[in-house]
């Protein structure tokens, strides 16, 4: 876990590179293939909404937006309407083996030194910001191919964990992780945010968040949120 004295140099360090401005560098980069995805996903029912997931690569160019909108989550389901008779999801704590989440690829972009998050924890509700600092570890298990069966049918590929995948949760929980299509995910990072003290929108929404959906509501009015799970 990063400490609170590091995560402000971090987040001064990259405000800094972002008040010089954002621009990509194609071509001469570090990393095994073309490019690497950004990934998010929330716990059962504890729905966020992304304002801005910013990078910051290891040569020091600022990729902005590289992520924004909704993150994956397993409940509720998209075509679930209304409150169902019988709640199955399970937000309490992580799952061992995250899958890539909903993002893209941050084309362009070498491997990633720094990550800025700005969210909405909707069931709360509250806004958050993390600054991640991605280690070299990390960058070591994201160059490093393996040889392994993907599709079972005794043809060995080489497989990389190209994808940095985000949990964020009540409380302003960033847990990240490194994955492949066919490799397990590896934890490498876990931040503890800090409240955005303009608020949703950067204080242009006059303080008023998403809605959070009917069944994500009524599962938190019966069971609360389970701060200290994650």
């Amino acid at each position: 876990m990063i400490k609170p004295s590091a995560l402000r140099r971090c987040g001064i360090a990259l405000l800094l590179v972002l008040s010089l401005g954002g621009c990509t560098l194609a071509g001469n980069q570090s990393l095994p293939y073309d490019a690497w995805r950004y990934g998010f996903f929330a716990p059962d029912y504890m729905e966020v909404w992304i304002e801005t997931a910013d990078v910051v690569d290891i040569k020091g160019y600022v990729f902005r937006r590289a992520g924004s909108g909704t993150a994956s989550i397993g409940y509720p389901r998209s075509f679930s309407k209304g409150i169902p008779e019988k709640f199955k999801g399970d937000p309490r704590g992580w799952f061992d083996n995250p899958s890539w989440g909903k993002g893209k690829y941050v084309r362009g972009a070498d491997l990633p030194r720094l990550l800025y998050v700005r969210w909405q924890s909707l069931v709360e509700p509250q806004t958050y910001e993390a600054y991640i600092k991605i280690p070299e570890s990390a960058r070591v298990l994201m160059r490093k191919g393996e040889k392994l069966d993907c599709d079972g049918n005794g043809k060995l590929i080489t497989d990389y964990r190209e994808a940095i995948v985000v949990g964020l949760a009540p409380g302003g929980i960033a847990k990240v992780w490194v994955t492949g299509p066919c490799l397990s995910s590896i934890e490498v990072a876990r931040v503890q945010g800090t409240v955005n003290p303009r608020g949703p929108y950067e204080g242009k929404s006059g303080g008023h968040h998403r809605p959070l959906t009917e069944e994500s509501k009524a599962y938190v009015e019966k069971f609360g949120v389970p701060y200290g799970s994650w």
